[in-house]
């Protein structure tokens, strides 16, 4: 496929300027070197704080030039590539110890929007308020505008590279992963070089990036699928876990875009997991007014009820509850009802809050289970929970229709994908226990044919990695035959490739 002529430029999108680390270190210190360590940069990943990487030098990129130049200034010195933008990957995708690591944020510009097609051409370090708001100012006055088709739930400042390299999902009822959105992207190879790629042009390797958790080359720029931007209403209503599916698919027949359901997380109560809130998007005239003044969860009412979850679950979920409630029928733009209410720093809140014996956060993690067996799968994870006394606050289920072009693919069919917030103590007890309950809520998933996300965390057993993604050790051997002298790296991938000894 050719490049696309666009018809517009857009200024540019900037974020706050950051400082433009570029350190040269020597290379190969141990991290128990104290003196070593004053010569590295520790970083972290910004919602749970269990990823602590010491690298090399942080680059500051601003430029497919920048880049070419760090990546071949890496293999000159064989030195290892991780990339990183919004930092929010749980699983240290985007940190390698002793790594430079590329900060792609500086790359946030709008390049051009295609309004003839419905396609806008970003830098991938862009963010999705970014997005949203810069797409809109390039159509002052359009009565029909285009916009962004989905985004990620929860944060909103994750980089659009982040989301292909993890090929993430929003809350559509009947979308696909975000490789759906996607028409072609640019990407810098461990040789340097600038390749385009679409289904067309370098296909192997449009359908390894897109979901190759930044292994393959550091993508530069993507070209978006837009779609009509709508105005919807928003549905909600109280229901049983046995309710929601099929009331998931008669919303969307009869039109809903998105939606999710959130369900009790209060493990003594009977309807632990088993009731929650359904809430939908319905399209509405374009004529339908937008109030001013609407309900919506402040920063400051978003921290009280992460806090109250930690210590009262139950008043928690039913304040939860009576706030949704209060918001039915209530009118949005379907891009911005997208955009959420949250705040890297509740983990400092909750320190400061709360008398715990040690610094928590939340660990997440997305569980997939065919749409029929939702409610065997949400008793059984109840009960493995319960069992293991394990703290969740907040939990979700959404829909996802299956991916058939990735290499890797997580969504091997429709699923129901249910999403797990729970508590992570600091300790080695704590993360040890952790680790135990994904793997069990996994166990839970993989005998119920579903799957897991490879997201959030690496801390499946190699059985259950086999299980979920048989294609894994195959996934490795294109890493190497693509990058030979293994450039671009993460802990994360260290990880794989000690396990699978490829």
């Amino acid at each position: 496929m050719e490049r696309r002529e666009f018809i517009q430029k857009a200024g540019a999108l900037t974020v706050a300027t950051q400082m433009p680390w570029l350190l040269p270190r020597g290379y190969g210190a141990s991290l128990l070197d104290a003196d070593a360590d004053l010569e590295r940069i520790l970083v972290n990943d910004v919602h749970s704080a269990l990823n602590a990487t010491w690298v090399k030098e942080i680059h500051t990129v601003t430029s497919n030039e920048q880049i070419q130049n760090s990546v071949r200034t890496a293999v000159k010195e064989n030195i290892s590539v991780s990339i990183a933008g919004g930092r929010h990957a749980l699983g240290s995708q985007q940190f390698a110890t002793d790594s430079i690591l590329l900060d792609t944020t500086s790359l946030n510009n709008i390049i051009g929007l295609d309004i003839n097609n419905g396609l806008v051409k970003v830098e991938a370090g862009i963010q999705w308020p970014q997005l949203i708001h810069g797409i809109l100012a390039m159509q002052d006055g359009e009565k029909e505008a285009w916009t962004i088709r989905q985004k990620q739930g929860g944060s909103d400042q994750l980089c659009i590279g982040g989301a292909l390299s993890a090929n993430a999902h929003g809350r559509g009822l009947m979308m696909k992963p975000i490789v759906d959105d996607v028409e072609m992207f640019d990407i810098i190879n461990p040789a340097g070089e600038l390749l385009t790629c679409s289904r067309t042009q370098n296909s192997e390797l449009f359908k390894l990036a897109i979901g190759g958790y930044g292994l393959f080359g550091i993508i530069t720029n993507v070209v978006l699928r837009l779609t009509r931007r709508k105005k919807l209403r928003r549905i909600v209503e109280l229901m049983d876990i046995e309710q929601v599916i099929p009331a998931i698919e008669e919303r969307a027949r009869s039109g809903c875009l998105y939606g999710d359901f959130q369900y009790d997380v209060d493990e003594s109560s009977n309807t632990f997991m088993r009731k929650g809130i359904l809430s939908c998007y319905e399209p509405v005239d374009p004529s339908t007014p937008i109030p001013d003044v609407q309900r919506k969860l402040s920063q400051e009412q978003w921290f009280d009820f992460v806090h109250m979850a930690y210590i009262d679950r139950r008043k928690a979920f039913d304040a939860f509850c009576n706030h949704h409630l209060s918001t039915n029928g209530q009118i949005y733009w379907s891009d911005l009802s997208q955009l959420s209410t949250y705040d890297k720093g509740y983990r400092e809140f909750i320190d400061k809050k709360s008398i715990r014996e040690a610094p928590s956060s939340l660990m997440l993690s997305e569980l997939y289970v065919s749409r029929d067996l939702l409610p065997e799968f949400m008793e059984r994870t109840s009960e493995v929970l319960k069992r293991r006394k394990s703290t969740l606050v907040y939990g979700t289920i959404r829909m996802i229709q299956r991916d058939d072009v990735t290499f890797l693919p997580w969504a091997k069919k429709d699923y129901a994908c249910v999403i797990f917030n729970i508590v992570v103590d600091h300790t080695t007890q704590g993360k040890a226990k952790a680790a135990d309950t994904f793997r069990e809520l996994i166990d839970v998933s993989a005998d119920l044919d579903g799957s897991y996300f490879l997201t959030y965390h690496k801390w499946a057993r190699k059985d259950q990695v086999l299980s979920c993604y048989p294609q894994m050790p195959e996934f490795l051997k294109k890493k190497q035959q693509y990058d030979p002298n293994l450039v671009f790296q993460s802990n994360w991938y260290r990880h794989y490739h000690a396990m699978f000894k490829t």
